[in-house]
């Protein structure tokens, strides 16, 4: 078995929904703000953003966008890992491969939302460079489930 990270193409809406339905479902609740993205995912692409699908012998297992966020800024969303894949380090290939991607991109900044409970998550955020924004630096979010704010400058 040998996983790969790609770009997002032409029939993967479908996984690229479910994945990210599963993990937010198990924690919380989907809200309209998750539905506006995974609805709509070629919008993301439209707006100049990128979605990454990772791929294990040939099952999406897999997903992370890039959202534009403001001139120099990318968001870093929508990523998620099959639950019978966690624990096989393509959270982390996931992470790198859309950090070249930003950059790739010319993306200055990375930014993110998450929530205090996903500790995993938090910690591979971490790994790879991500900061806590401080109070006064964190902006209104669309998701009520958004507690964690950071960045990563490239």
């Amino acid at each position: 078995m040998r996983a790969i990270v790609r770009p997002y193409r032409d029939g993967d809406a479908a996984a690229f929904k479910a994945l990210n339905v599963a993990w937010i479902s198990k924690h919380f609740v989907v809200e309209a703000s998750d539905l506006k993205a995974l609805d709509h995912p070629e919008r993301i692409l439209a707006d100049g953003g990128a979605i990454l699908i990772a791929e294990l012998d040939g099952e999406c297992v897999g997903s992370s966008a890039l959202i534009p966020y403001d001139a120099d800024t990318l968001e870093v969303a929508k990523m998620a890992v099959a639950e019978h894949c966690k624990g096989m380090g393509l959270g982390s290939a996931l992470m790198q491969t859309t950090i070249e991607m930003a950059e790739a991109l010319g993306a200055k900044r990375l930014y993110l939302e998450s929530n205090s409970k996903l500790k995993p998550a938090l910690a591979l955020y971490e790994k790879f460079g991500f900061v806590h924004l401080p109070k006064e630096r964190r902006p209104a979010s669309p998701y009520a489930r958004a507690d964690v704010f950071m960045e990563r400058m490239l």
